[in-house]
């Protein structure tokens, strides 16, 4: 199916020079004078080395045909990250190169959308928002005003983020797992 550059998005996958990309960032650049062009970051799914390319932006690029299945994350091992298909129970190992940074994120039975593209896995979406909680914070210093002021915290999954000066070690939020912004304090 061909679609325009500009119409590119992070998780799309793309054949370009007859293989198979991930698209890892796109972004539009709209020049004062000159042709609108399109600048994506992918990444070869058969060897997983990254290209950078340029389109003009009215340009046709082909996007593969991939379908979106729902599975349930179940452990990781030394052969990859072990998933399970919701609907027939069929087990799928994907190496640590497709998942990427996200790793950190992946909590056990979270439902996660794989995109697989002729019977094999090429790309992983998980939920927007994890819940985490803050295993290491600076103490909250009292009369300290609210405004911008945020302090640096170690989650339980590794990732350090920047949280409100109220969070205190222990408690649970919730992040964005895109970049591992904090959102709220989480519901219990």
């Amino acid at each position: 199916m061909k679609v325009i550059a500009s119409s590119l998005r992070k998780g799309n996958i793309v054949e370009f020079d007859g293989k198979l990309y991930a698209v890892l960032n796109a972004e539009s650049f709209h020049p004062g004078k000159g042709t609108p062009t399109t600048q994506v970051d992918m990444r070869r799914i058969s060897d997983g080395v990254k290209v950078a390319q340029r389109f003009k932006t009215t340009e046709q690029v082909e996007r593969a045909y991939v379908e979106d299945r729902e599975h349930q994350y179940l452990y990781q091992d030394g052969d990859g990250f072990h998933f399970m298909n919701t609907e027939n129970y069929d087990q799928v190992t994907l190496p640590a190169d497709i998942i990427g940074s996200q790793a950190a994120y992946l909590q056990p039975e979270m439902k996660v959308m794989l995109s697989v593209h002729e019977g094999v896995p090429v790309s992983i979406e998980l939920p927007q928002k994890a819940t985490l909680e803050v295993v290491e914070t600076e103490p909250s210093v009292k009369g300290q005003t609210a405004a911008s002021s945020y302090k640096p915290a170690l989650l339980s999954n590794g990732v350090r983020t920047m949280v409100p000066p109220f969070v205190a070690t222990g408690t649970k939020i919730v992040v964005m797992t895109a970049d591992g912004s904090y959102v709220e304090r989480a519901k219990d």
